[in-house]
């Protein structure tokens, strides 16, 4: 398919389609995440559900989706930093450049491509539309849903983003794509929090991604200790997976954390003002979090790293504005007391 090359000129890693119906039974497995209360504070989940929930209906003169992969693959073990208490874990995907303006910049370019050559309309998706992206590239066969409810490809491996192009240009559909987790845990077992209540579900109340990125406020006490210095997301899931033996170099190096830098020293991310937050994270995903929370989330782990020496720093955030950072401070300096 010339479309299929065309994405292949653009940088994406690769291409299937489906229609925009193919999924019927997410409506009802959405319904029950939330009707569950799995999604936690994230309202937008359940204030959206029409749309979430029926692909078709977010724009009903749709004809073809299609799904496009973005690789991120790390080139450093990406779970050798949670032993190393003294500096901060922020998730693979989060160490470069936002892939939010990076896949959807490549999205027009290639959505542009298709309206020139076939004359249709497109919309185009990067994860912040009601769009579920994962059920969707499972039903164009891009990968499939592992036991962790992430998408992971027999040729891709864990790593990878998803993006969307709704086109009224009817194209063929490719095959779906069965799951291949056959009877492995390794997901399920490194949760650190006890984020999946079964094979295929998520309690996002659990998920560290959720905690330290979506939860406003105060982390539940029974979480703070297993969060250990985990300050932006999680990979543990994704990084256990064996199918990333298959995993492809990412080609785009605004993803990749710079050659010879180490993670991040939790003593001077807890001393950043909203300004300075700003200036280091100017680009970065992290940067949506806004200082408070990130500052919160340093805190636990100084709290978790058991280095005694990290107390003043907590101590200095004792009488902080923001309540949440006062209390995770008081609760780093009750750790290492």
């Amino acid at each position: 398919m010339r479309i299929a090359a065309q994405a292949r000129t653009e940088g994406f890693a690769k291409m299937r389609v489906t229609v925009p119906d193919a999924v019927p039974q997410i409506a009802a497995r959405l319904a029950q995440f939330v009707d569950a209360g799995r999604h936690g504070q994230m309202g937008w989940m359940a204030e959206r559900m029409h749309w979430r929930g029926d692909p078709a209906a977010l724009w009903p003169e749709a004809r073809s989706v299609i799904m496009l992969a973005e690789l991120y693959t790390p080139r450093h073990d990406p779970m050798a930093v949670v032993g190393q208490p003294d500096r901060g874990a922020i998730s693979v995907y989060a160490q470069g450049r936002d892939y939010h303006d990076i896949v959807k910049a490549r999205l027009k370019r290639l959505g542009r491509w298709i309206v020139a050559e076939y004359g249709c309309e497109i919309k185009v998706f990067v994860d912040t539309a009601p769009v579920m992206e994962k059920p969707l590239a499972q039903a164009a066969g891009l990968g499939w849903q592992g036991k962790h409810t992430n998408l992971l490809a027999r040729d891709l491996g864990s790593w990878f983003f998803l993006g969307a192009i709704f086109t009224t240009l009817p194209l063929p559909s490719d095959a779906p794509e069965a799951q291949h987790c056959g009877a492995c845990r390794a997901c399920l077992d490194a949760c650190p929090t006890g984020a999946f209540p079964a094979p295929f579900q998520l309690d996002a109340r659990r998920c560290i991604s959720y905690l330290t990125i979506e939860h406003r406020g105060p982390v539940d006490l029974g979480l703070r200790a297993r969060m250990g210095n985990r300050i932006y997301g999680c990979d543990d899931c994704l990084a256990v997976c064996p199918w990333n033996k298959f995993a492809r170099e990412a080609a785009e190096m605004r993803y990749i954390r710079a050659e010879g830098t180490e993670p991040p020293l939790l003593a001077e991310l807890a001393q950043l003002d909203d300004a300075a937050f700003r200036a280091r994270f100017s680009g970065s995903p992290v940067k949506r979090i806004g200082r408070d929370r990130f500052v919160r989330n340093v805190l636990y782990a100084i709290g978790n790293s058991g280095l005694p020496a990290l107390r003043e720093v907590a101590a200095g955030l004792l009488d902080d504005p923001d309540p949440a950072v006062a209390d995770a401070a008081r609760w780093a300096v009750g750790r290492l007391a």
